[in-house]
């Protein structure tokens, strides 16, 4: 009995010290961690929370932006996109491109005067020279005025409409295509007069082409006259190869473009008196009949 009695005495002691107003700091802060653990789990489960819903939010936005990325790759154009699996004409033009480029800078030859035929650079250029819009212009303009025939004027001033033509047109088509040539060259103070500046067409092989088919139609010349001109005609193409102007690609298409020219001048044919009006207008001594 004393034993009991002096441990409900000790308990009283505690909880009357307990109570005292220095303690009561302490007491609430026992109930509390007694009630709902200690405070530091409690920050902790905070923390914890906050970082899962900072989470949960890019892992919202992550769909949204997959969404965006398909939205603009399918308003992307055909060309800007990659092309894993090229068509098979693609893969065609390409490899010919390639082909192209890489037999026309071997052919060219003379294109330095330190090439390997940079010896008869010279007699190329001047091969080159007589295929010239400038060269064959003031030609023609020097025969015209030298002519006394009607026929002869005819086929001149159709031969001059048709070189203007030709000039007009390759410079719009070079203009468009803006092809360099296979060798960075500046072009020359002609070529400049000329519009010959880029590539594609070839204008010396169109020209050619051309005039050698528009002279063996209306001139009547021999057998080796004909086949000279022929071969004048492709070697003056040839030679703006080997000065490394243009491509071999450039040179067909510009026998072909020069056949086009031709055919479209005989469609367009103009006549005799047409073209004694077109020299009275130009040395101004027309006169109109009324």
């Amino acid at each position: 009995m004393p034993s009991s009695q002096n441990a409900r005495s000790r308990a009283r002691e505690r909880t009357s010290v307990l109570s005292r107003p220095e303690f009561m700091s302490l007491n609430q802060s026992l109930r509390s961690t007694s009630g709902s653990g200690p405070p530091e789990s409690r920050g902790s489960a905070r923390r914890a929370g906050q970082t899962k819903h900072q989470t949960s939010q890019p892992s919202e936005e992550a769909p949204d932006s997959g969404s965006k990325d398909r939205r603009e790759s399918a308003k992307m154009p055909e060309e800007d996109c990659m092309q894993l699996n090229p068509s098979f004409k693609g893969i065609a033009i390409n490899s010919l491109l390639a082909i192209d480029i890489c037999l026309s800078k071997r052919m060219g030859v003379c294109s330095y005067t330190s090439s390997s035929w940079g010896g008869c650079r010279s007699i190329v250029s001047l091969l080159a020279l007589t295929g010239h819009g400038i060269t064959w212009i003031i030609g023609t303009i020097v025969c015209l005025t030298r002519s006394n025939t009607l026929a002869g004027q005819e086929v001149l001033v159709n031969l001059l409409l048709a070189l203007l033509l030709d000039i007009m047109t390759v410079a719009g088509v070079q203009r468009l295509v803006k092809r360099r040539g296979p060798w960075e060259m500046t072009p020359g103070l002609l070529d400049c007069i000329a519009m010959d500046v880029y590539s594609f067409p070839a204008a010396h092989a169109s020209r050619a082409a051309m005039v050698s088919k528009f002279l063996l139609s209306h001139l009547v010349l021999a057998v080796p006259l004909r086949i000279l001109l022929v071969l004048w005609a492709f070697l003056v193409g040839l030679s703006r190869v080997l000065l490394g102007k243009h491509h071999l690609t450039d040179m067909v298409c510009g026998f072909a473009l020069g056949m086009l020219h031709f055919s479209l001048m005989e469609t367009v044919w103009l006549s005799s008196s047409t073209c004694q009006t077109l020299i009275s207008i130009s040395t101004l001594s027309w006169s109109p009949s009324f």
